[in-house]
């Protein structure tokens, strides 16, 4: 049996404005997956300890405080460093397409700014997963 996807929600940084990631967290909560969230104000290492810890399939940041091309790019190299390179790192904020595009090419996944729907972020993540585990990723199966 496949297990659920499994994804850590954070707010990195000293952005404390977390009514849309609490949103999206219910959201994917009703689509099936399941959540963790780590709350406000979290360092990259604390977030890439609790993915590791948690076996999460994605991490999701929030970052509204244009500090995303500082955040992002740590989250990546620190997932590399303990073995998480299988973790779909994506997210959203206030990001230019230039920075987005920047990210991409430093490993960060699709990421979502205003106006993007509920529905697009959970296909996205569905999609990357689905293909992950299709692929053959780590740890995707549980004992039933």
């Amino acid at each position: 049996m496949e297990r659920k996807i499994r994804v850590l929600l954070a707010k990195p940084g000293l952005d404390g404005h977390d009514r849309g990631i609490k949103v999206i967290a219910a959201a994917m909560r009703d689509a099936g997956f399941e959540v963790i969230y780590t709350g406000l104000r979290q360092t990259p290492e604390m977030i890439v300890r609790a993915a590791i810890d948690e076996d999460v399939d994605a991490i999701g940041l929030s970052i509204l405080s244009g500090a995303h091309m500082t955040l992002f790019p740590r989250v990546r190299e620190m997932l590399s460093k303990e073995g998480g390179e299988h973790i779909l790192l994506t997210g959203g904020g206030i990001i230019s397409e230039e920075d987005m595009d920047k990210l991409a090419e430093q490993g960060v996944g699709r990421l979502f700014g205003p106006g993007s729907t509920l529905r697009d972020i959970i296909d996205y993540i569905k999609e990357e997963i689905g293909n992950k585990r299709a692929a053959g990723a780590p740890d995707q199966e549980t004992a039933v």
